[in-house]
């Protein structure tokens, strides 16, 4: 490898505040490693260091490091030698892309970020929905539930059936100051939740669930499970507003920044055209 000429100067470096004492009175002329015409300095290696690290593990990474920046200095110089003109003008092309798509996308971030209009009233939303209802099918079950699970020998069972069993509203208070004595809960039953959540907690059959039952109980070696499922919604029914609103705003949001962009298009082709900086011939 007549291109590999390293040093290990670096071996001086025991440790990381070696580098900072060095780093004062030392350049970053200094040199650790030369590949052809690739040079590799001091400077390079500063960040690599962790803060908290032994000498001798600090030895071993600034070795690695520099084995590892060899062996790609001398992999591409080995390709640069063995693809052909063509391939290497393909590549230069495919890198000058990926820089301009790189640099264009960056620039359009910062004009959405300072530009778009990010407020969404509630008004927008349903009007969006009530427009696009059959693009909003379900392709999941959704439940509103409560259900409760608990010890088998839990004080006051037969208390805490007859407070579930109740739609009160003070019987509903009443199970949630008792809480911290469920192993899981969930009281509020006018939230849509997906049915595959719910099985994963609790062991109640797809079947039962899927029914409008107000009331299942079941017994275990791991507690009580009680539940109540209010009202159910089978896949390809269309989804409630309350579950699909988030998936509607980022899809409104959506809309707003391709129609953003295409503005400043616009603008900027007819600033252009205006200033003679572009011509169609």
């Amino acid at each position: 490898m007549r291109f590999l000429v390293i040093f290990f100067c670096v071996i001086l470096f025991a440790s990381c505040d070696y580098f900072a004492v060095q780093e004062k009175r030392a350049s970053t002329s200094e040199i650790v490693a030369i590949v052809g015409t690739e040079k590799l300095f001091r400077e390079d290696l500063k960040d690599i260091l962790p803060k908290t690290i032994t000498k001798e593990d600090s030895l071993l990474l600034v070795k690695s490091y520099i084995q590892d920046w060899a062996i790609k200095k001398l992999l591409i110089k080995k390709a640069e030698k063995n693809n052909s003109l063509e391939a290497l003008e393909n590549i230069n092309k495919l890198v000058q892309d990926y820089k301009e798509s790189l640099l264009i996308n960056n620039y359009k971030e910062e004009l959405i970020k300072q530009q778009l209009d990010t407020i969404i009233s509630p008004e927008e939303v349903e009007n969006y929905y009530n427009f696009n209802k059959e693009n909003f099918k379900l392709n999941e079950e959704l439940l509103k539930l409560r259900y409760l699970h608990f010890d088998n020998n839990i004080n006051d069972k037969k208390e805490i059936i007859k407070l579930f069993k109740s739609n009160d509203t003070e019987a509903a208070e009443q199970l949630e100051q008792m809480q911290l004595s469920f192993k899981k809960y969930q009281l509020n039953d006018s939230v849509w939740t997906q049915l595959d959540k719910i099985l994963l907690k609790l062991p109640i059959s797809k079947e039962n669930l899927l029914k409008k039952t107000k009331f299942i109980q079941k017994q275990d070696s791991l507690g009580l499970y009680l539940v109540a499922v209010k009202d159910v919604l089978n896949r390809n029914d269309i989804a409630p507003l309350s579950y699909i609103e988030p998936t509607i705003k980022e899809m409104i949001l959506h809309k707003r920044k391709i129609e953003l962009i295409r503005e400043i298009e616009k603008i900027i082709v007819k600033d252009a055209t205006e200033k003679n900086n572009f011509k169609i011939y």
